[in-house]
């Protein structure tokens, strides 16, 4: 009879984690943060067609970084949780926690039992009715989620990245503002990120009940061109 290999629990939990993070640094970082009127969402993603940023329900955003199917796949999920609980209960019920508590039971459970992890970190993203306490939710590849005031950083580069905005938030910036940090952050020293590579969202309550929106295109380039106390952009509702 052949013995099989014995691996520490300790080692497969090792080699797991590195697996999942060679996979997620492969893609591209995104940054959310708080700005003066919600909540802000931007990512390098040359694609116009496959989102990292998404909403899921009326205050309730969603972005993914690592494998598009994985995270695409856990958003879809998302939006059916929040669907069948809004229309069980009401509207006000669905919120960012819950759903994150969600993510993060599920990415765990792969993260433990599973072969392969996923090779993604996710972000759920909340408005506040009240303007003053938004949340955002970061969920790594193990489960692990992080309950972040300002602003988080998901990818591969995200200490550095962290770092540069640092050095530049202001809790009460305004688009404009948040948005060049935001770019500037991702971008580095050495590169310079025009709209044509950004994918960027807000929940903002003067968006209506549906507080999600897109910013796409030239209104991208003219907040990143705009000095402090420009005109507000438009913007493509999800």
């Amino acid at each position: 009879m052949t013995m099989p290999y014995y691996v520490a629990p300790e080692q497969v939990m090792k080699d797991r984690a590195e697996y999942a993070q060679k996979g997620i640094a492969r893609g591209r970082s995104l940054v959310g943060c708080v700005y003066d009127d919600g909540v802000l969402i931007v990512a390098e993603n040359p694609s116009r067609t496959l989102h990292k940023v998404s909403e899921i329900y009326d205050r309730v955003a969603f972005a993914g970084v690592g494998r598009y199917n994985e995270y695409d796949q856990l958003r879809v999920a998302g939006v059916r949780h929040a669907d069948t609980k809004g229309f069980a209960y009401s509207r006000e019920d669905v919120d960012a926690r819950s759903l994150a508590n969600v993510y993060a039971q599920y990415l765990g459970q792969v993260f433990t039992h599973e072969m392969k992890p996923l090779e993604v970190e996710i972000l759920v993203a909340e408005l506040d009715d009240d303007g003053s306490d938004h949340r955002l939710y970061h969920i790594a590849y193990d489960g692990t989620i992080v309950d972040e005031e300002r602003f988080t950083v998901l990818g591969g580069d995200a200490e550095p990245i962290a770092q540069r905005l640092e050095h530049s938030f202001d809790p009460n910036w305004t688009l404009g503002a948040a948005l060049r940090a935001c770019v500037a952050a991702l971008g580095g020293p050495d590169r310079t990120l025009g709209p044509e590579i950004l994918e960027v969202g807000t929940l903002a309550a003067g968006n209506g009940r549906r507080t999600f929106s897109r910013i796409v295109g030239d209104a991208i380039a003219s907040l990143l061109a705009e000095q402090a106390g420009g005109g507000r952009p438009a913007v493509e509702q999800a």
